[in-house]
This record gives C-alpha cells, sequence and structure tokens, in this order.
C-alpha cells in the first residue's frame, strides 16, 4: 500500500508520526482543507503528467492551475496529465494520494513557485485520506526536487 512506503520513508528520518490520516476523504484540495482545518491554498497538491517518455510530478499550491503556455515553455511540450490508471504504475501512488515522497525511480519531482508564499505546506502522503505538514525547506528535502518552476496560474491574481 502506497501510505505504508510514505510511512517508510518518512521513517528513516524519525517524522513518520507526523503524518495525519483521517476518517474522512482527503483527495480532493477542498476535502484535504476541510479535513485539516486550512485554507484550501496551503494544500500542495501534487500533479502527475507525462513528458515524453517521462512521468514527472508538479506540487502546487491547492488555488493554482497550470497554465498551458508557462508549462509548454518549461518543458517544450503540451501538457498531458496521466490518465488515472497509469499513476500506480508509473509514479507508484494512485489519484487522491499522489505525493513527492517514495515514488518509483525515475520520477522527476518538480516544486511550483506558487507554494513559496507558505511557511508551510500539506501534501498527501500516498492515501487519499493522508497528510503532512511540512516547511518549505522540509518539502525541498523530502520531496528530492529537480528545480523550482513558474508554470501555474491564478494563485497571484487580483
Amino acid at each position: 500500500m502506497s501510505i505504508e512506503r510514505v510511512k517508510d520513508f518518512f521513517a528513516q528520518y524519525g517524522m513518520e508520526n507526523r503524518i495525519k490520516e483521517f476518517n474522512v476523504s482527503s483527495a480532493t484540495v477542498e476535502l484535504a482543507a476541510d479535513a485539516l482545518k486550512c485554507e484550501p491554498c496551503r494544500i500542495a497538491k501534487t500533479l502527475s503528467f507525462m513528458v515524453g517518455s517521462k512521468p514527472i510530478l508538479i506540487v502546487t499550491a491547492g488555488d493554482a492551475k497550470i497554465d498551458n503556455q508557462k508549462y509548454k515553455a518549461q518543458f517544450g511540450t503540451k501538457a498531458k496529465m496521466l490518465k488515472p490508471d497509469e499513476t500506480v504504475s508509473l509514479i507508484g501512488h494512485s489519484v487522491g494520494g499522489i505525493c513527492p515522497f517514495a515514488v518509483n525511480e525515475g520520477v522527476l519531482v518538480y516544486l511550483d513557485i506558487s507554494l513559496k508564499r507558505f511557511d508551510t505546506v500539506f501534501p498527501a502522503c500516498g492515501s487519499s485520506n493522508s497528510a503532512i505538514e511540512l516547511t518549505i525547506a522540509e518539502l525541498e528535502k523530502y520531496s528530492s526536487y529537480i528545480s523550482w518552476i513558474d508554470v501555474c496560474k491564478g494563485w497571484n491574481e487580483e
């Protein structure tokens, strides 16, 4: 089970007890924000895409949306999200629990700048009813991200 992989991953840092599991679904930004009693924008949603033949993850703020022009400028291709049945085999997690931790080998992780405005954020932990609160520095450390990118819209517009 995916959450067990994430718990094992965080256990090596003595952080597995920081993972919160809920009796309700946290599979969407809104559901996660309700379960955590926080603003939806502080949910760190992890989106999965294919770039050529490589699966990638982009972690964004809960109120951000992929900007197709920025995405194409960054990756040189149109944004193509993985289908739900592809995420388990390619990423290692199911939709609703996708996170940038304990992913399959070869998956590249990017962090969107929409997250930088927060001290802490809440990414999922491999299941549709889990999350962990991390500082941005911790998110950087434990996600093994490649780089910060700017591929979203909607979060910084008045």
